[in-house]
């Protein structure tokens, strides 16, 4: 199992604490660093500086929705980090959600799973450095070239949550990214790509697990993991997952309209500790140890750092090698 370090976008933290994070998951041996974006930074443009200020680390851009960006933008992006930063970059998609896609945006976000099969389609031959010559229904790109020269050494994972997507990332993606699921839905999803890429003929893709963590959370940080909660627990296929996982009234409450302050006084305690990892050094451990062998491959972590400044705490708690 691999551990890797998720930037976190909490929004009532310094912007620049992105940085002071990835160089510290750098110094202290974690894979890849996973670089999507929210309401802060450009993930490229991110990507890009911690490129310089990081020194081996993987870089993954992304997941980024694919509602927001076409395969030219794509190619360019992760080509920008590839070549000025020096090392490959790799790339991350996903649907997102209406919010991200729709409001904020003005893009549609259905056909999601339609657009993202296709952006991949369109997006590997770029990478390969070849000319662009791709025409779909929801996704068409022609003549545009890699002036920087081909990206062989990028991968692509997709972001999937629903059993279509999940179907089109086995089929399709280097690798399938999974954000806030349960240990028991870990296993499912891992059943499920399996049997996908088994249908596709190929062998099942690496999962990569996200999983939001916090050293001896106190209530700062509690309140951290609450608020981040509040972003998905209405959105579609999370809202699915937590009420499978028991929690449908919050998710009902967040579907109603309901004010942000009232749905976060729905998410107890329970719902917080069924996906997210909060506890001593010991739990957390235990937790990750559960993950891995409900078929992660690779899990992220994404550090709470309301009482841990750019998740130093944690990060050194967890860092590969120190499990002894």
């Amino acid at each position: 199992m691999k551990l890797s370090v998720v930037m976190p976008y909490w929004l009532d933290r310094p912007p620049l604490e992105a940085v002071a994070i990835g160089a510290t998951a750098d110094r202290l041996g974690y894979d890849s660093l996973w670089i999507g974006e929210m309401m802060t930074f450009d993930a490229f443009a991110l990507a890009g500086a911690l490129a310089r200020a990081t020194a081996r680390i993987t870089l993954v851009v992304g997941p980024l929705p694919v509602g927001t960006r076409d395969p030219a933008a794509l190619a360019l992006g992760v080509a920008s980090v590839s070549v000025l930063g020096g090392r490959a970059a790799h790339l991350a998609l996903g649907a997102s959600t209406p919010t991200v896609v729709e409001r904020w945006h003005g893009r549609r976000w259905q056909p999601a799973v339609t657009r993202m099969r296709e952006t991949v389609s369109a997006l590997r031959p770029i990478l390969r450095g070849e000319r662009s010559a791709f025409a779909g229904t929801e996704v068409a790109t022609d003549g545009f070239r890699l002036a920087a020269g081909a990206q062989t050494q990028t991968t692509i994972a997709v972001a999937a949550f629903g059993p279509r997507m999940l179907a089109a990332a086995a089929a399709i993606a280097d690798r399938v990214v999974l954000n806030v699921v349960t240990v028991a839905q870990l296993a499912r999803v891992r059943d499920a790509v399996a049997a996908a890429a088994r249908a596709a003929g190929r062998p099942a893709p690496p999962i990569t697990t996200w999983v939001p963590a916090a050293v001896t959370p106190g209530e700062a940080a509690r309140a951290e993991l609450t608020r981040q909660l509040v972003l998905y627990v209405g959105q579609p296929g999370y809202g699915e997952m937590f009420t499978d996982a028991g929690h449908g009234d919050a998710v009902t409450l967040a579907r109603s309209g309901a004010h942000p302050r009232d749905v976060a006084a729905a998410i107890t305690s329970d719902l917080i500790d069924t996906v997210c990892l909060a506890g001593t050094r010991d739990e957390l451990r235990e937790g990750l140890a559960a993950y891995a062998a409900a078929g992660a491959d690779e899990i992220g972590i994404v550090p709470v750092t309301a009482e841990d400044a750019g998740g130093d705490g944690l990060l050194q708690a967890l860092a590969p090698g120190s499990h002894t």
